[in-house]
């Protein structure tokens, strides 16, 4: 709880260089840049200056709302069949690791254009707390053990095991990363020019041209070319409240508002949360959405996105009526907006994601908000590992089939093209306007689900932002895919209802990310997923 501000994010020591900027009198940008900048050396396997992200901006004077696209892009010599075998596509665990699956990272560039425009503190003061972390080093993150642990993975590959390996197997387990504080700070000093012109860039594109397994094309022209873009949000309601989330090339605003306005016609609040007909109404939801997804979005500059249509109350309202509440659908394809609801002749084919990502929010005490959600894609990214900093692998988040049924989907892969993301930061305004909810979740494809969950937590189910995130995970992405229900929760007691229903049922792990901000009558309320190492601080 915190009357003035509130930072929460996935890991304490990058909360408190975000708070620690806000009691020294920054803003939300200012603190967004610290807390990244930490997040790059405590959460390496997640996000980082060798990724990108999408960044929602709240100004509270205007009410304005911008979205900063820090999304990576495909190198100019990228062709649409860049993970194709012949006829086949390449499996994912080969063009993960590979130099073609890393692109243009946007995370500096974006960051920098959103600071110029909204921070008041100077930009290398803002990289002093993670500098000095990675210089001195800390006890090794619970979580970054628990995943150096389960991944054999990074014992092949010189540049994890030499890094990662080697401190775990510390006593105790400690990381320090003297050369990212070096990288760090010369990025503090010269700017993005440090790491899109000079010796930074170039050393990840000889990383990235070099890996054995099927080098990259990417050049140092690509990242002197490279440009953060500034974007309107997407935005649309549920009952009575205004939600506002990332546009394309995000498919997570969309699909977000996808999925309540068709769930609007159904009662919610008279359900139990977590019920089996709760998530049965949800996953048919979702299916729905994801068709639409795959059908639709991709990046704007190459392919003309219906954002609006797509989240029209008519247009949902009429796909809503395809559900169901007590059997689901034995088929789901995409629908039109404007016409056929159901368009029974378009594929929706089977898509593979991986599930990486960090989310954190900021509101200061002006009032201004940042929610953020930045990603190397995998966890640990291609395992490139470049001057202390992981690499990218997010232009596997392209659809690796350029073509179906004779027609180049929406989502293939082109050169200076930004790769379809799910990354779902969200801002939810009451009737009057006012902000009432910040959220956002790390997890692939997988953030879609999460944050409707919470969502749902909070709007229907009047749980506070904590118990919405802590409440067990249930999600569905689409064709491919089955219902997907937390293990060890309650949520898999309802595996045999849900099968009855007519769903194939998968109870898995699943490790959300979501993290939130809330108003209260008294200022603030911070949650922090009880599955990552992260907390909730203010003033």
């Amino acid at each position: 709880m915190a009357e003035r501000f509130m930072v929460t994010a996935a890991n304490p020591h990058a909360v408190e260089a975000g708070v620690g900027v806000l009691r020294n009198g920054g803003n939300a940008m200012d603190a967004a840049v610290a807390v990244q900048m930490a997040l790059t050396f405590v959460e390496p396997p997640e996000t980082g200056i060798g990724g990108g992200g999408f960044l929602l901006y709240r100004d509270a004077a205007s009410g304005r709302i911008t979205l900063y696209d820090g999304r990576e892009v495909a190198p100019a010599a990228a062709k649409p069949d860049r993970f194709m075998l012949w006829h086949w596509r390449m499996p994912l665990y080969l063009a993960v690791p590979s130099g073609l699956s890393v692109g243009v990272p946007g995370l500096v560039a974006m960051l920098h254009d959103a600071h110029q425009e909204h921070g008041t503190r100077p930009w290398a003061e803002l990289f002093e707390p993670a500098i000095e972390l990675a210089r001195d080093g800390i006890a090794m993150p619970d979580r970054l053990q628990r995943q150096i642990d389960d991944d054999f993975s990074l014992r092949l590959l010189s540049d994890t095991d030499d890094y990662f390996v080697r401190q775990w197997r510390e006593e105790p387990p400690r990381l320090q990363n003297p050369e990212l504080a070096r990288v760090l700070g010369q990025v503090a000093e010269q700017g993005p020019d440090a790491f899109y012109k000079g010796d930074i860039g170039e050393s990840v594109v000889e990383a990235a041209r070099g890996r054995w397994l099927l080098g990259s094309d990417i050049t140092m022209a690509d990242l002197r070319e490279y440009s953060p873009q500034r974007r309107e949000p997407v935005c649309g309601r549920y009952r009575e409240w205004t939600l506002c989330g990332a546009s394309p090339p995000s498919s997570g605003g969309i699909a977000v508002l996808q999925i309540l306005g068709m769930l609007e016609q159904h009662d919610l609040a008279a359900l139990t949360p977590g019920s089996a007909e709760a998530i049965h109404l949800i996953a048919e939801a979702s299916r729905l959405a994801f068709a639409d997804r795959f059908q639709y979005v991709g990046d704007p500059a190459f392919v003309d996105v219906p954002s609006q249509p797509l989240v029209s109350e008519p247009y949902l309202a009429a796909r809503g009526a395809l559900i169901d509440p007590t059997r689901a659908m034995a088929e789901v394809h995409p629908g039109e907006p404007g016409g056929p609801v159901f368009l029974e002749d378009e594929p929706v084919p089977v898509e593979k994601e991986t599930t990486g990502t960090s989310h954190f929010n900021i509101v200061d005490q002006q009032g201004n908000i940042v929610a953020m959600t930045s990603s190397i894609e995998s966890p640990f990214g291609s395992r490139i590992m470049v001057r202390g900093f992981l690499l990218n692998n997010q232009l596997t988040d392209f659809t690796f089939k350029p073509r179906y049924d004779g027609e180049r989907v929406a989502n293939a892969v082109a050169p200076g093209k930004r790769p379809r993301s799910s990354m779902s930061p969200l801002i939810v305004m009451d009737a009057d306007g006012e902000v009432q909810l910040i959220l956002g979740s790390r997890g692939g494809s997988r953030i879609i689900g999460y944050v409707v969950k919470a969502l749902v937590g909070v709007l229907d189910w009047n749980m506070t932002v904590q118990q919405a995130i802590s409440q067990p995970n249930f999600l569905h992405r689409g064709k491919g895919y089955s219902l997907e229900l937390e293990a060890g929760t309650p949520a898999a007691e309802q595996a045999g209802r849900l099968r009855a229903m007519g769903h194939e049922v998968d109870v898995i792990t699943l490790e959300s990310g979501l993290h939130g901000i809330q108003r209260t009558r008294a200022g603030w309320q911070g949650g922090a997923d009880p599955r990552m190492d992260g907390i909730a601080l203010g003033d």
